[in-house]
């Protein structure tokens, strides 16, 4: 089976004032079909054909099969982690969990958009749990992920410029206060009660 691209959970102009249609345009239907596409034609007639983009994520060796299935899951996980409901708090247990770890939920957002804005080049951050509960903060460069460092992922925000040019400029900080105005903590506190 091909890996195929997913729709996004809302329509192009659901994330707007803060994620222009103009956007999630050119981010979803053309970056992230790139990804996919260049992944299905590197996996056709390989061991990785028949395998799931987590599999081949933990079981590839660096390089262009890694990079662009990583890339395929981490835009997947990405959409997800925004809503047109965004600005929410998070509730119990992901809340205890943030609160033990970042003292608070402020400073976990704090912490999170530093992170982002100091992050050098182009990657992902995370808040990511391990597996005695226990969430922390993880900063990626390119397409690198969770999976690879044995981390199950909560939340990410995409830290690459096609992520927030059209709309931002180079204004990272700016992007970082957007994204919590969209940010989909209900999918957060799911995957933190699931795994």
């Amino acid at each position: 089976m091909p890996i195929e691209l997913p729709s996004l959970p809302y329509p192009k102009n659901g994330l707007e004032p803060y994620l222009s249609a103009e956007t999630l345009e050119f981010h979803h239907d053309k970056h992230h079909q790139k990804y996919v596409s260049k992944l299905n034609g590197l996996i056709k007639d390989t061991e990785f054909a028949a395998q799931s983009l987590e599999t081949i994520i933990t079981t590839a060796p660096i390089g262009p099969i890694f990079n662009n299935a990583a890339q395929v899951w981490n835009h997947n996980f990405y959409w997800r982690c925004l809503t047109p409901n965004g600005e929410q708090q998070p509730e119990d247990p992901l809340a205890e969990a943030i609160d033990s770890s970042f003292g608070s939920y402020d400073q976990f957002k704090a912490q999170f958009n530093q992170a982002a804005t100091d992050l050098f080049g182009v990657g992902w951050v995370w808040l990511v749990k391990d597996g005695a509960g226990v969430v922390s903060i993880l900063a990626t460069k390119d397409a690198d992920n969770p999976l690879k460092h044995g981390r199950i992922a909560l939340l990410t925000c995409d830290v690459w410029e096609h992520a927030f040019y059209i709309d931002y400029r180079n204004d990272k900080a700016r992007y970082m206060q957007a994204f919590w105005q969209v940010c989909n903590l209900r999918f957060a506190e799911e995957r933190y009660r699931a795994n």
